[in-house]
């Protein structure tokens, strides 16, 4: 489909498309749309087989391929097998989690479509945007969102808000009688009207000739290659995992040196090798770290923030700025008359309902406010304008800013005109000094102004700036803040959370705004958009850090801001719906898209706000840290396992006894502990106000040091305690015994170790809280608990072991206990240290 239109006239467009002015049928819509496709931008979807791939892309999970390899090799095919079907079974978990994931995501397309008016068999009717098809007749009128790329065939008053695509926020003009040449750039083409752009004034029709990623939008965002940063969870798991693994080798190559001097079976020192590669990997790591994500995600939904992309949950959590759009985030992008002063109120209500095109619901929502203003004082604009016909008009100049009308009053023609006061003022023939002042009051407050003006009409003017006028009033109007958006903003204030509101407002309007809200306080900066050129990024990432407002920004000034901040590791959260959003949306640590918004901003974003509000931003972070708190202690406990398995091993090898645990019985391990405990920190219910903590470097939020100190600590009682019990039980029971209850004990102490994990508190300090705050925890050691008596005494031959006696398994109780105490008497020293 050629894509000159615009070098086309109106009949010559139709005949092309195979349209005409009654529109398509409904028949010929429906092949069109097979032809050419949904009217959406699609994302380039993975394919099942990469998704599947991708959740063995794990340096955790490389690690236990050699394991298995090295198993295999050695000729233990069961136990190789088996280590195979867990992580096939890690890896079919994650793949279909992220493909439930990816649907969700496909359902809140189809919920967040926006809807457009088509001329189908000569009727008008509504159908979804993404069900518009070239050679459709669409109707535009004020306050719509264009649909597609459309050839304009008629056009009244057309003004057209294309800064989604040009940047420039003048509003420009649509003819649909004129022809132009086939090299007019973009911006000058007055005949089209371009997807995305918004209707502000007037109305249109005209046919589609381009749907999709054909249209102009669609080029853009086909275009964007700069790739999204990884999650700060994604980072810290990384740096980890490779620090983990190479840890682990220096072990296993000490181990391995230590055995050949030794003059120690290769047989057995291998055996070692395999058990500890299996101890080591906390191989449902990545499973349960998305299992927490996809709760978090479903309690967010809860919220009105639906996740595209599941590690963005936990991003939240660490955000350390929001880039907050005003309209529609902050305030309710709903225009109300909030003051106003006049030296003739009568003579102002008439200009008011007069020089107006609004009709209640329907206009510019300067002119929709004026009418309702109106209604609020009893003056009855309907009848006025019925009695008072107009007999002459200038529409709106977007260069002059006014609009002027002649209307017949008692036989008399009378001028009246609305518009800036700086325009006014060079018309006014009365002194403007008081009004000068009291405009100025208004604009402080924040409040957009309009100036009134008339005059007795000797002639028509040819020039309306060559029109003298009385200035009789000034109307200021207001879009007021959202509910709960102060509250938002101190939350997050008291969280470390700095806001930044960038906006295409003036400086004077955005910071009274801002100051309404709390997010501009005494002290604070605001900057004008048009200055930050001037400064380095070093300088500029200094006066951010004291910045509350940017005002009449460019697309490229929020981007700017968003990399800068960046380079500094700050985590940046950035909300937007339009296609001049999408750069920082795009390179965000978080982009938050609009539900309302186009659907280039709502692609590239990793979240989406179905109720635009900051509010509900705040709260999301709110959520983010609670996953981000439960995901720290998922960590804690698997690791803390692991490292317990691996002092029993390594301790064991170094007295020279035989192995406490087969490679089997360690796979059964992280079974009947982990796998069925790990799952529940998901369900962890909040312990504190995480609100009132400042954001941590995500390193620092999954392993600062204390972090450390308790994983060692819990790993290093689980292992000693462990092998003091198996170097005692060799001494008196059968090695099959000893293994067997040395097996068990481990088990059951991971248990009651995943019960102190349950809070950072100490467990005692408030019992019922222990018990209330993730009661599933309690429920995944019974689960584990009966499957351990089945490994005992149902399937031993399977896993190693031998069935126990009642004496048995008082050392597994004795040394569980021990452990619980040990690590409460660890938490009640950091308690009281914490609190000097």
């Amino acid at each position: 489909m050629k894509n000159s239109f615009h070098s086309l006239t109106g009949e010559e467009a139709l005949k092309i498309l195979g349209s005409s002015i009654k529109g398509l049928s409904e028949e010929e819509a429906v092949i069109r749309l097979k032809k050419y496709g949904y009217n959406s931008i699609q994302d380039k979807k993975e394919s099942l087989l990469s998704i599947f791939l991708r959740q063995f892309n794990n340096p955790l999970v490389y690690i236990l391929l050699v394991a298995i390899g090295i198993t295999f090799y050695m000729g233990d095919r069961i136990d190789s097998a088996i280590i195979g079907v867990i992580v096939l079974i890690n890896g079919l978990l994650g793949f279909f989690q992220e493909v439930k994931a990816r649907a969700s995501v496909e359902s809140l397309k189809k919920m967040t479509e926006t809807k457009a008016r088509v001329i189908r068999n000569g009727k008008e009717e509504t159908v979804s945007v993404s069900q518009v098809v070239p050679g459709d007749i669409i109707v535009v009128v004020e306050g719509d969102v264009v649909p597609a790329d459309i050839r304009l065939i008629e056009a009244s008053g057309l003004l057209v808000d294309e800064s989604i695509l040009t940047g420039e926020s003048i509003p420009v003009e649509k003819k649909a009688d004129v022809v132009l040449p086939e090299d007019t750039p973009l911006y000058k083409r007055s005949n089209i009207l371009f997807k995305g752009t918004i209707v502000v004034r007037g109305k249109g029709k005209g046919v589609v000739f381009a749907t999709g990623k054909n249209t102009q939008i669609g080029k853009i965002a086909e275009k964007i290659k700069e790739k999204s940063p990884d999650s700060p969870l994604n980072r810290a798991l990384k740096t980890f995992s490779l620090k983990w693994m190479i840890t682990l080798f220096i072990i296993l190559g000490f181990i391995l040196f230590l055995g050949i001097v030794q003059g120690r079976d290769l047989y057995k020192v291998f055996l070692l090798i395999i058990s500890e590669l299996v101890s080591a990997v906390p191989e449902g790591l990545p499973l349960v770290v998305t299992f927490v994500l996809v709760m978090g995600a479903l309690a967010l939904a809860r919220k009105k923030t639906l996740v595209k992309y599941l590690p963005a949950v936990e991003t939240l959590g660490s955000a350390t700025y929001i880039v907050s759009d005003k309209t529609g985030t902050i305030t309710e992008g709903r225009l109300r008359v909030e003051d106003f002063t006049a030296t003739d109120k009568e003579v102002l209500y008439l200009a008011a309902a007069l020089c107006n095109d609004a009709d209640e619901e329907k206009g510019d929502p300067l002119e929709i406010a004026l009418l309702k203003w109106l209604s609020e004082t009893g003056f009855d604009w309907k009848k006025a304008r019925k009695a008072y016909k107009r007999v002459w008009e200038h529409p709106f100049d977007t260069h002059l800013r006014l609009m002027a009308t002649i209307n017949k009053i008692d036989g008399e023609e009378y001028l009246f005109v609305k518009g800036a006061f700086e325009t006014l003022s060079k018309m006014a023939v009365n002194d403007v000094s008081p009004f000068e002042k009291q405009h100025d009051e208004m604009a402080q407050k924040g409040l957009r102004v309009l100036a009134f003006g008339f005059s007795k009409v000797r002639d028509i003017p040819d020039d309306i700036e060559k029109a003298k006028i009385q200035i009789i009033g000034l109307v200021g109007f207001i879009d007021p803040p959202k509910k709960g958006v102060k509250e938002a903003v101190e939350t997050a204030r008291k969280a470390g959370i700095r806001v930044i509101m960038v906006t295409g407002d003036n400086l004077k309007t955005a910071t009274a705004v801002a100051e309404m809200v709390s997010i501009y306080k005494e002290g604070d900066l605001a900057l004008s958009g048009s200055k930050l050129s001037e400064y380095s990024d070093e300088e500029l990432y200094n006066l951010l850090k004291m910045t509350s407002v940017v005002a009449r920004a460019t697309p490229e000034d929020k981007f700017r801001i968003v990399k800068v901040l960046q380079r500094h590791r700050e985590i940046v959260a950035v909300t937007g719906d339009g296609v001049n959003d999408v750069p920082a949306l795009k390179v965000a640590d978080l982009g938050i898209a609009m539900g309302s918004g186009t659907e280039a901003a709502k692609d590239v974003a990793k979240m989406i706000i179905t109720d635009n509000n900051l509010s509900v931003i705040v709260d999301a972070v709110k959520q983010g840290r609670a996953i981000s708190h439960n995901i720290r202690k998922v960590i804690y406990y698997l690791l803390s396992c692991s490292f317990g398995e691996i002092t029993l091993l390594t301790t064991a090898f170094l007295f020279k006894l035989p192995l406490p645990l087969y490679p089997i019985q360690i796979l059964w391990i992280n079974l009947v502990t982990e796998g069925v405990q790990d799952k529940t920190f998901a369900f962890g219910k909040d312990e504190k106000n995480l609100m009132e903590e400042k954001p941590k470097k995500p390193e620092k939020t999954f392993f600062d040091r204390r972090q450390l100190f308790d994983i060692f600590y819990a790993a290093g009682i689980m292992g000693m305690i462990n092998f003091m019990l198996f170097m005692y039980l060799l001494g008196i029971v059968s090695y099959e015994k000893a293994v067997t209850i040395t097996f068990s004990s481990l088990i059951a102490n991971q248990w009651f170790n995943g019960f102190q994990a349950i809070t950072e508190e100490p467990f005692f300090k408030n019992i019922s809280k222990s018990f209330t705050v993730n009661p599933y925890m309690y429920l995944g050691a019974g689960i584990g608990f009966i499957l351990q008596l089945g490994a005992v005494y149902v399937f031993p031959q399977w896993i190693h072991t031998v069935p126990l006696d009642l004496k048995d398994w008082l050392y597994v109780l004795g040394t569980s206990v021990s452990v619980f105490l040990l690590i409460e008497i660890k938490k009640w020293v950091q308690y009281r240290l914490d609190k000097r």
